[in-house]
């Protein structure tokens, strides 16, 4: 599905991403692990058209996304759920929700969409009618998820979806994300804190100063006394 090849990316001259590689295959949860200024949003905007990369690739099953602008490839099946969660204020939850399905309307019917999105994180059809400007960040966290989702994606970019929220509500953000994995859809995760990883992680890129230093199953970083000192910003790697 989702193919990063040996990309590099700098902003106002400086060398961000310095040559990533990573995959998401289909029904796989994939994250994307650093600490503050690892390079992980911007790994996130690459792939979506905000930044163009220095040099390498970017695909999905394995059409050429690297030049594209940010609607096609919202239209060729990426959604993206970004760490800010921005709602539309003047919409109500129902129209933040329904909105996606406007922006990308061929394929499934409309309605299948939605209601594939309250499945997913049914607390939200509490508020069908209470506008965005009046939701926790919890319930923002939902609704930026859920309009993702029914763009009708292949594959869905989480950007730190646990980040800033009670222990109440990661559970339900947590088993949101199981129930989109469990749709086939892939699921890139980027995350700053290891410990708020699911267990059910299919596999873990660590990111530092731009460079994966390390890629493997989540048991075997936390086993990892150096992957973990980085992420905890104990120490730095070497030039």
């Amino acid at each position: 599905m989702l193919e990063l090849a040996n990309l590099k990316v700098d902003i106002e001259g400086s060398h961000i991403l310095n040559g990533i590689s990573l995959s998401v295959g289909a029904g796989e949860l994939v994250c994307l692990v650093g600490r503050n200024g690892a390079g992980k949003t911007t790994t996130f905007r690459s792939i979506m058209g905000y930044r163009r990369p220095r040099s390498g690739g970017i695909s999905l099953d394995g059409a050429d996304l690297t030049r594209l602008p940010t609607w096609q490839i919202a239209q060729r099946g990426i959604g993206f759920a970004p760490e800010e969660s921005e709602v539309y204020t003047d919409l109500n939850v129902a129209e933040n929700i329904e909105i996606s399905t406007w922006t990308r309307p061929s394929g499934r019917a409309a309605s299948v969409r939605i209601a594939e999105a309250y499945a997913v994180f049914p607390k939200l059809r509490q508020y069908l009618t209470r506008g965005g400007g009046q939701l926790s960040g919890g319930e923002r966290k939902m609704v930026s998820i859920a309009r993702a989702l029914t763009l009708d994606p292949k594959l869905l970019l989480l950007d730190e979806p646990f980040e800033g929220l009670s222990p109440a509500i990661i559970p339900l953000i947590a088993e949101g994300v199981a129930s989109i994995r469990a749709m086939g859809k892939g699921v890139l995760i980027a995350e700053s804190n290891i410990h708020h990883i699911p267990d059910y992680v299919d596999r873990i890129y660590v990111l530092e100063r731009g460079e994966v230093m390390f890629s493997g199953t989540l048991a075997q970083a936390r086993r990892d006394r150096d992957v973990m000192r980085v992420i905890a910003g104990q120490i730095e790697v070497a030039s």
